[in-house]
């Protein structure tokens, strides 16, 4: 991975955030009339300050992201096996999915929320996972699982904890998957990419 790629990944990243910004906000707008963002009920001013969040919410996505791949990294030197840290990620990712549904159900936000977006989140997570398995091998479907149940969980806790309704946690989380799953996706073609370019440059004969 060179510096291109990742400033492109970088990019990409927080352009797909600004776009899921604003469609999750328009979305939210029709379906919710009391929904306004900051206050604002201006259209074109409010899509614009929804783009800018998703620009923010790219790039704070990017940083999770990087900071799981050095998670990993340094849990496969210390497991030495990856089985075992595989199986760590697995039983993380049941625990986060319980542990999110309890702190929606402490929120008392309504009687059906804590356990439908929980669910929502990890059938989309395991969809995710399918495609990243079909696309390298069966030995990436519990990273995406846990990358993109139990991070997108972490990323998204400013709109989880504190005073908070249903509107600001699907407008939170949403791009925050949608970026995740973007760069999972993205990470094995640059990788992919790169290696192939690479081959190129050491078979092609000196001048």
């Amino acid at each position: 991975m060179n510096l291109k790629k990742l400033f492109f990944l970088f990019w990409s990243g927080m352009a797909v955030g600004a776009v899921v910004c604003i469609i999750a906000g328009a979305i939210m707008s029709w379906v919710d009339p009391d929904f306004g963002f900051l206050g604002f009920k201006a259209i074109g001013f409010n899509a614009l300050m929804m783009g800018l969040v998703g620009l923010l919410i790219g790039a704070f996505s990017q940083m999770g992201f990087f900071a799981y791949l050095t998670l990993n990294y340094i849990a496969l030197s210390v497991f030495g096996k990856k089985y075992l840290w595989n199986a760590l990620q697995g039983y993380t990712t049941i625990f986060a999915a319980a542990g999110f549904g309890y702190l929606l159900y402490e929120a008392k936000l309504n009687n059906w929320f804590f356990w439908v977006l929980p669910l929502v989140v990890l059938l989309l997570s395991a969809v995710v996972s399918h495609f990243k398995v079909k696309q390298t091998n069966k030995s990436a479907f519990v990273p995406t699982m846990f990358l993109m149940f139990v991070v997108t969980f972490i990323e998204a806790w400013p709109a989880l904890s504190g005073e908070t309704n249903v509107s600001a946690i699907i407008f939170m989380m949403t791009p925050l998957f949608v970026c995740n799953a973007y760069q999972i996706m993205m990470m094995h073609r640059l990788v992919k990419k790169e290696t192939t370019d690479s081959a190129a440059i050491a078979a092609k004969p000196a001048l």
